[in-house]
């Protein structure tokens, strides 16, 4: 998201609030009365299914707005739940609904925005459609530049990927053994 965005949604905004590492932003069900930014930290969106297995669908990280598709929903359709310790700030809705139709420049922003995070859902499906977690750690890799996540952001990656952390391990630990009988041939 711009900075010259992140600016304008930060005069909007009405509270700011801090959430520990597991707590609750908002629950599946609730009224959408508000529309977060990210300040710091990270914060799932989780749809809870049937089988009782839970799908993360959002990472809002610093800079993100959390559950945008919200904004023209009653009620939120996922739990909001703080990975990290977290800073928020809330925009109430109607709001920020009135901005985006009176400022043409900060609608350009949203689409924008909203356009880049439709990028990021459809490539998370693709990642997700693939069939090993070798061809999706590849995937993963590929999307974000050969860039990987700092330490201890493994599990997270998993997360982001549909597999377990167990595996993405194996896959990785498979990794280095090539490598290293690559660069130490008998």
């Amino acid at each position: 998201m711009s900075d010259q965005m992140i600016e304008q949604l930060r005069r909007l905004a009405s509270n700011e609030m801090s959430f520990g590492e597991g707590e609750v932003v908002f629950a599946q069900g609730s009224k959408v009365s508000f529309i977060y930014l990210v300040v710091h930290g990270s914060v799932r969106l989780l749809r809870h299914q049937s089988d009782g297995a839970a799908i993360v669908m959002q990472r809002a990280t610093a800079g993100s707005v959390l559950a945008e598709a919200s904004l023209f929903s009653h009620r939120y359709h996922c739990d909001a739940v703080a990975l990290l310790p977290s800073k928020l700030v809330s925009i109430r809705k109607t709001l920020l609904v009135d901005q985006i139709f009176g400022n043409p420049e900060l609608a350009r922003m949203w689409n924008a925005y909203m356009a880049r995070e439709i990028q990021h859902a459809r490539r998370s499906a693709e990642i997700i459609s693939l069939r090993t977690v070798a061809a999706r750690l590849d995937a993963w890799i590929a999307w974000n530049d050969g860039k990987f996540p700092p330490k201890g952001e493994w599990k997270t990656v998993a997360e982001d990927m549909g597999t377990s952390p167990e595996a993405l391990y194996r896959e990785l630990s498979k990794r280095r053994a090539v490598r290293s009988k690559r660069a130490n041939p008998a």
